[in-house]
């Protein structure tokens, strides 16, 4: 989902207000947050919990968002029979905070609209296409589309002598969606 595991670690050790040593399944720390993620099997995180271990369950949590994690919980059985809803749901939790990273941060709320309508098209993007969805004129939409060409995040395709298309550069369209 991201390219690499550089800031995915596994078995992450986390204290808790009792300085009592956890773990978390994975620790995901990417220079733009710090995010636990859990999986889950039924019979160990439900089944055989007592009251007691479900409200230090409920505290651990909310202790470590406290601390500035974002915690994610996924079932076992999801990941092990229905990966792609865990892969949509994190890209869900995790997408407003790659908006954020330095990269896609220097793009305008404009640049941002034209990236998702290049993303939602599924195919190669026209100054035409620009045009029509935010009425400007021609030159206005083939001057933002440089420009994100410009920042990375588009590459123009040319046909011939001049720039026909524009498309979204692969390492940039999940941190879109």
């Amino acid at each position: 989902m991201f390219g690499n595991l550089d800031h995915l670690h596994p078995e992450y050790e986390v204290y808790d207000w009792n300085r009592k040593l956890q773990f978390l399944d994975f620790a995901f720390m990417p220079p733009f947050g710090r995010f636990g993620i859990e999986c889950d099997g039924f019979q160990s995180h439900v089944k055989d919990m007592d009251r007691e271990r479900f409200s230090y369950a409920l505290n651990r949590d909310t202790f470590l968002t406290g601390m500035g994690w974002k915690m994610i919980h996924f079932s076992f059985d999801d990941v092990q029979n229905r990966p792609e809803v865990c892969r949509m749901l994190l890209q869900l939790v995790i997408s407003p905070y790659l908006l954020r990273n330095k990269t896609v941060s220097s793009i305008s709320p404009v640049e941002r609209d034209v990236l998702r309508l290049a993303w939602s098209m599924g195919k190669p993007l026209r100054p035409k296409d620009v045009v029509d969805c935010y009425q400007v004129n021609f030159r206005t939409a083939r001057k933002w589309l440089q420009v994100l060409v410009e920042k990375g995040l588009l590459r123009s395709i040319v046909q011939g002598k001049y720039t026909c298309y524009y498309e979204v550069r692969e390492n940039i369209s999940e941190q879109l969606l």
